[in-house]
């Protein structure tokens, strides 16, 4: 008996080991992973953001008109280099990044720029973004698009 309880121990707890990662690591690569993709964004290094995303990913925007679109990393590049054309100094400000589930990273964060005639914006916008293997696969962004 005192065999079985053992063995019974020592099963668990190597199966404790090799088990799925708890979901907070999970949140801290797809948050790291986040943080990189707006530290290119405010560079205005495009092609490099564009690279967080995987081959076609699912895209959710105002600026893009109702539904859901599907886009290739080629499109982003040209979506956020058009956007740098009507605002050279688009800048994001993350206000806070929220885990939710081991694949949902959701982010509020303030868009700010400068349109050609010297108007100035102040957006707050949220993103709900879906990581999988290490790669956006849907980009939800919600704001007030009046």
């Amino acid at each position: 008996m005192k065999h079985l309880i053992y063995f019974t121990f020592i099963a668990f707890s190597l199966y404790s080991c090799v088990s799925e990662k708890p979901e907070s690591v999970d949140f801290e690569e797809n948050k790291a992973l986040i943080e990189n993709y707006y530290k290119e964004f405010n560079r205005h290094n495009w092609k490099k953001m564009a690279g967080f995303y995987t081959s076609t990913a699912l895209f959710k925007d105002p600026s893009l008109g109702a539904g859901i679109h599907r886009m290739k990393q080629s499109d982003i590049v040209k979506k956020y280099s058009e956007l740098a054309e009507l605002f050279p100094d688009v800048h994001d400000e993350i206000i806070s990044i929220y885990p939710s589930g081991k694949k949902h990273v959701i982010v509020e964060f303030i868009s700010t720029g400068t349109a050609p005639d010297g108007t100035k914006f102040k957006l707050p916008i949220c993103t709900i973004f879906t990581i999988e293997k290490g790669k956006i696969t849907k980009d939800f962004t919600y704001y007030d698009n009046f």
